[in-house]
């Protein structure tokens, strides 16, 4: 399966209208089989397929595909930069955003690489001072990209197009999140995970035991059900100096029954005439 709307909703199933068309190459798809003696610990299988599988992603992409819409290493680019990061209210200087996710998809707004599908998109995760993404499939693209630990998304709105072995340098490009003074508090830490939240056990008929004691738990089925149980008189409050997140705060904002969650926080002073964003 390609597409689904299953945990997106519609905005991720491809719609073509007045006459518009579009190709896209899915695969090709390797499918790898192994086996071992019933005494082995099953988890030498795991590492096995693992190990198969930076094989074959070191290969990408693949010479023996024959179809001409399948573009070959020598068709295909590359760009290279530097993304950087201001917020005066952390340094002066600029930062380096290093572990910054930063990718190439279809002309848009920022953003808009969240439920863009019918075009090829291409992604990787920056190094200490640099990014460099290879074997892009020729067609216009912007960049876009976001920072752990900061909020906001960036785009370089500059289109640009990426034809048979191009090379293309940037320079550097900054990210600039979206903040008018310093911080006052937060609860977590953005990184567009629920992890570092508070993940209740899910219910007995619902245990995955894949994502037991898995860094991944949020994956278990209906967790989310269990607001109700764990909040059955009043809904969630949060006292800033005193609640810890990593316990006190659910991990998911329902949408089934209407909620209302409170923060509590107290500020020394209220300046009366400065504007405050939650």
């Amino acid at each position: 399966m390609f597409f689904s709307a299953h945990y997106s909703g519609d905005n991720l199933v491809p719609k073509f209208r007045n006459g518009e068309s579009r190709k896209k190459v899915f695969g090709p798809l390797f499918m790898y089989l192994n086996s071992t003696w019933e005494e082995t610990d099953p988890h030498i299988l795991w590492e096995d397929a693992n190990l198969h599988l930076r094989i074959e992603v070191e290969c990408q992409p693949y010479a023996f595909p024959l179809s001409e819409d399948y573009q070959k290493v020598e068709e295909r680019g590359s760009v290279t930069d530097r993304l950087l990061v201001c917020d005066r209210y952390i340094d002066e200087q600029d930062l380096h955003a290093s572990s910054a996710y930063i990718g190439l998809a279809l002309p848009g707004e920022v953003g808009s690489w969240q439920t863009e599908c019918k075009g090829y998109q291409f992604w990787t995760r920056a190094e200490a001072d640099a990014f460099s993404i290879k074997n892009i499939h020729t067609g216009y693209y912007n960049t876009y990209a976001w920072v752990p630990w900061f909020v906001g998304d960036y785009m370089y709105d500059t289109t640009i197009a990426i034809i048979s072995r191009s090379r293309i340098d940037f320079g550097n490009l900054v990210h600039r999140p979206p903040r008018d003074s310093p911080m006052l508090w937060e609860i977590g830490y953005p990184d567009r995970s629920a992890v570092q939240f508070y993940i209740p056990d899910p219910k007995p008929n619902y245990i995955n035991r894949l994502y037991r004691n898995h860094p991944d738990r949020v994956r278990q089925y209906g967790l989310w059900e269990r607001y109700a149980d764990l909040y059955p008189d009043s809904d969630l409050a949060f006292t800033l100096g005193v609640s810890d997140f990593t316990k006190d705060w659910f991990f998911a904002e329902n949408a089934y029954s209407p909620t209302n969650w409170q923060i509590k926080f107290k500020l020394d002073y209220v300046n009366q005439t400065e504007s405050y964003m939650l």
